[in-house]
């Protein structure tokens, strides 16, 4: 079963006022410089009537605060993601995070070589294999490119691997036009056991990305009106880069951030009222030496804490960029990225967090990663759940009872509670002679091992429809 993360405290790196300005800013931002989002002659009609600003020459739409705040107010304030084992299911309720996979490395690291690769489907459908076997992943994203299908099917492709290879909640955030959205309708349908099921328990999500600065695809736009209309959940997550596309100071960053995933959202529920969404941000820096992206930089988790407080504020489930470090391997400087990122998301509040197994600023993916990132949520998790103070915990009794330069190992109380104590399954805790005798294995080595058992054993549920699913990706592929 799934381990989400259950939230005692949270933590404000932003200060009230301070989420208020940019709040405030982005308004302006909006309204006075509007942002490029291509529409149909009728949905332009519609938008005007609705109360936006269409300028025909530039193609921007400007955004009335008052529509905006709205709008945002339309949005369901909880709801579920679905599984296909509904004991998987995700409630977006405020109190809880969840953890995916990261989404799309383009390259793997095999397992048994170590080479490094092209990804192909099957290394997306061992990748979902292995992440269906691990509690600390509750929901999916396609981790990997299928980089062996047919490029205009792919996402289709990928979708598949999800739901045949778990029974976790998949998000298909690689489906950005129309056409391929209708298709993943079509297929979840099937799973689900059509389309009215599938609204009433949607097993997928999807969200779309701006294009920064200040603008979205029209095919992106589209396929979310597509997934809106058959009732899936619909988020909008935005990737500025400091420096390239976006401004150099994280206040900056965070309000033109906060400008496109507001216009996204803004016009989901104007179109369709009451669409569950989400707010997401992948906010990252330009890393200034070589024009990359910083990826666990102070400005990255900066940036984290404000994605999480700004959709706290709107009162919407957030989606934050947690992990992707930059590293080449999952070494010191993939573990002090990756540890720092994943404790302000869990304690700074993110709904949904993705994601973990990539290196190499999400562009490679390593089954090693993928197990320790899992080892590092559960560690920060098992922290995050904070103390239990009660009677029994307090153990004055128990205390009394053993006294002065008495022992506790035997004591019933503990043999209560000693499960309840964090254990590692990939750090090494042995002995240095044992670690010595063992070969000096790393974390990695262990972690290796781990993916291996997963591999040999864990078998996924079947996925009913399958051969329909493979008829309607075939459909597609051919029209």
């Amino acid at each position: 079963m799934i381990k989400p993360v259950p939230w005692k405290t949270r933590l404000e790196l932003l200060s009230g006022p301070e989420i208020q300005a940019i709040h405030e800013a982005s308004l302006r931002i909006m309204e006075r410089t509007g942002l490029i989002m291509p529409l149909s002659r009728e949905r332009r009609d519609a938008a005007r009537d609705l109360g936006l600003r269409v300028d025909e020459e530039s193609g921007r739409i400007h955004f009335p605060p008052a529509v905006v705040e709205s709008a945002i107010r339309k949005a369901p304030r909880s709801y579920t993601l679905c599984a296909r084992n509904p004991e998987n299911d995700i409630v977006l309720d405020g109190w809880q995070g969840y953890l995916s996979l990261d989404g799309s490395g383009t390259d793997i690291i095999d397992l048994e070589t170590g080479q490094l690769r092209p990804s192909t489907l099957a290394d997306l459908e061992a990748a979902v294999r292995v992440a269906d076997a691990l509690p600390e992943i509750s929901f999916l994203w396609p981790v990997m490119s299928a980089r062996d299908v047919p490029a205009v099917v792919q996402p289709l492709y990928e979708l598949q691997a999800m739901l045949s290879q778990s029974n976790k909640h998949s998000q298909a955030m690689t489906i950005v036009d129309p056409r391929n959205a209708r298709a993943a309708v079509e297929i979840a349908a099937e799973v689900a056991g059509g389309r009215k099921a599938l609204r009433e328990r949607p097993i997928i999500s999807t969200f779309q990305c701006s294009f920064s600065p200040l603008s979205y695809e029209q095919n992106a736009l589209e396929a979310a009106f597509v997934f809106a209309e058959a009732g899936i959940p619909t988020g909008f997550v935005v990737m500025p880069i400091g420096c390239g596309t976006a401004p150099a100071t994280t206040a900056g960053i965070a309000a033109l951030a906060n400008s496109e995933v507001l216009a996204g959202i803004t016009l989901l529920e104007l179109f369709y009222p009451g669409t569950p969404t989400f707010y997401g941000s992948c906010a990252t820096m330009m890393e200034l030496h070589m024009g990359g992206v910083t990826c666990g930089g102070p400005e990255d988790l900066l940036l984290q804490a404000a994605g999480c407080q700004l959709a706290r504020f709107y009162g919407l489930p957030s989606s934050i960029g947690t992990f992707a470090t930059g590293a080449k391997t999952g070494g010191w400087h993939a573990g002090v990225e990756n540890a720092l990122s994943g404790a302000v998301s869990q304690l700074c509040g993110a709904d949904l967090m993705s994601g973990a197994g990539l290196l190499n600023a999400a562009r490679v993916f390593s089954f090693e990663q993928l197990i320790m990132d899992c080892e590092i949520f559960d560690l920060v998790r098992a922290m995050v759940r904070g103390v239990a103070v009660n009677p029994d915990t307090l153990a004055e009794d128990l205390i009394d009872t053993v006294g002065p330069r008495g022992h506790f190992l035997t004591a019933a109380h503990t043999r209560a509670h000693l499960r309840g104590i964090w254990q590692p399954k990939v750090m090494e805790r042995t002995s240095w002679d044992d670690w010595i005798k063992k070969g000096r294995p790393g974390a990695d080595d262990r972690a290796r091992e781990r993916a291996r058992q997963i591999l040999a054993s864990h078998k996924p549920d079947p996925l009913p429809g399958a051969e329909h699913i493979r008829e309607i990706i075939e459909d597609y592929s051919r029209q």
